[in-house]
């Protein structure tokens, strides 16, 4: 699987953060809290849903299940009036992104084992320290073999 390389410009993000770690996963409740109240944002780029990780500095370095980071369940704006109640901006700054076009469950591991175990050290990238995200659009079904989405993981010339 190869990704295409994107110089992402910089995007505006409405909506929810939950602090969790791969042993403690609070991903199902931060998008429950996130989804019944989505149609209250304004201004939305499209419909598209965006599960952004912020790990921290040295996540990378040696696997911790149990090492937290930040995630965020967001839609892309283009500005950040009438903002909900119990809701927060992020801006994702511009970068250099792998972006993967990934079908299948995404509670499956492998496509990650891949891109950090095998296409990231055999390419002419390192790992940036930025948000990764994925894009879930009209042809991601949660929980379901046949889902689709993107897979965007920050990187940055050897």
């Amino acid at each position: 699987m190869t990704p295409k390389i994107v110089d992402l410009e910089e995007k505006k993000l409405i909506g929810k953060r939950l602090k969790m770690s791969l042993t403690s996963n609070r991903t199902g409740e931060l998008w429950a809290s996130f989804m019944p109240r989505k149609a209250e944002i304004e201004s939305k780029v499209s419909n598209d849903l965006i599960s952004l990780q912020i790990y921290p500095i040295n996540y990378f370095l040696e696997f911790n299940p149990n090492a937290e980071f930040e995630k965020w369940a967001t839609i892309e704006v283009t500005d950040f009036e009438n903002l909900p109640n119990d809701f927060e901006t992020f801006t994702l700054e511009p970068g250099l992104y792998a972006v993967f076009n990934y079908i299948g469950l995404s509670s499956n591991p492998e496509i990650f084992k891949y891109i950090y175990g095998t296409w990231l050290p055999g390419s002419e990238y390192l790992l940036d320290s930025r948000p990764h995200f994925e894009v879930l659009g009209e042809k991601y079904k949660n929980n379901d073999p046949n889902s689709e989405e993107e897979i965007w993981i920050p990187i940055k010339i050897k």
